[in-house]
């Protein structure tokens, strides 16, 4: 689901974008 994280990166603010940062080296996806 790259897509949709560069989708959220575009339409949320940088703090916002961290989060999913750490979800995908998580491997929550």
């Amino acid at each position: 689901d790259n897509i949709s994280i560069e989708l959220l990166q575009k339409g949320e603010p940088l703090p916002a974008k961290e989060p999913w940062a750490s979800m995908e080296n998580t491997g929550s996806w």
